[in-house]
């Protein structure tokens, strides 16, 4: 004869069941996106990839000869350009310093770029950049809040191909537009710290001057990018 389980029997037993499944959900479930998933992270592992792209180029040679005494890089794997000849464009990028030269690269700060004015090839609707920083002071510059070049802080065209002249100034500015590596117009572009991004990556309220100068915080996505920029700057 079968036994009728009693109702509060009946609710242990459901409640053990639940339990059970809980833990075995628990167990199979995915846990927080790992860092290589979040925008930030894929920003920088782009701004790996720019940078390597302009060591290669045969047209980049006074780039490459001058990243051992510059003082920064700040590296737009892509500003956009919305209009053909006149239109809003801009672009996300990460500052990587150091303090002396030589001396090690500092974790990336997130920056954007924006501007009234973009010069570009015509029928180029976005490149990739880097601004060289020359002086302790540029990198100071970039630690506020907002900055716009040519009226805050001095920025030239970099110099392109053989025999090619610099500019002295404290930012210079490299571009690729549709695969070729020329001068694009930056003056009058207005960067500013991205403090969502900076606090996500970091995981707590940050400030430029906490990851490029103070060096209090960092990141362990951030070591290609850093190691890539550390390798191609050491003084031979």
């Amino acid at each position: 004869m079968q036994r009728r389980m009693s109702l509060p029997g009946f609710r242990m037993r459901l409640t053990t069941c639940a339990t059970v499944l809980a833990v075995a959900l628990l167990a199979v479930a995915p846990g927080p996106a790992p860092a290589a998933d979040s925008d930030q992270q894929a920003l920088v592992e782009k701004a790996k990839a720019t940078f390597e792209t302009f060591l290669k180029a045969p047209e980049m040679g006074w780039f490459r000869d001058h990243l051992a005494d510059s003082y920064g890089l700040v590296i737009f794997p892509l500003v956009l350009r919305a209009g053909f000849i006149f239109g809003l464009e801009g672009g996300s990028g990460v500052l990587v310093a150091r303090k002396e030269i030589p001396g090690a690269w500092s974790d990336p700060a997130f920056y954007t770029m924006a501007s009234g004015s973009f010069g570009l090839q015509i029928g180029a609707q976005g490149a990739e950049i880097i601004l060289m920083v020359r002086s302790k002071r540029g990198v100071s510059s970039l630690l506020s809040s907002s900055l716009k070049l040519g009226a805050d802080i001095d920025i030239a065209l970099g110099p392109i191909g053989m025999g090619a002249k610099v500019k002295t100034a404290s930012i210079l500015a490299f571009a690729r537009a549709k695969g070729i590596f020329g001068g694009v117009t930056v003056n009058g572009a207005v960067l500013s710290t991205r403090d969502k991004w900076n606090n996500a990556y970091y995981g707590r309220r940050v400030l430029p001057l906490d990851i490029i100068v103070l060096r209090s915080v960092s990141n362990k996505g951030a070591k290609g990018l850093v190691d890539a920029v550390t390798i191609a700057t050491e003084q031979p």
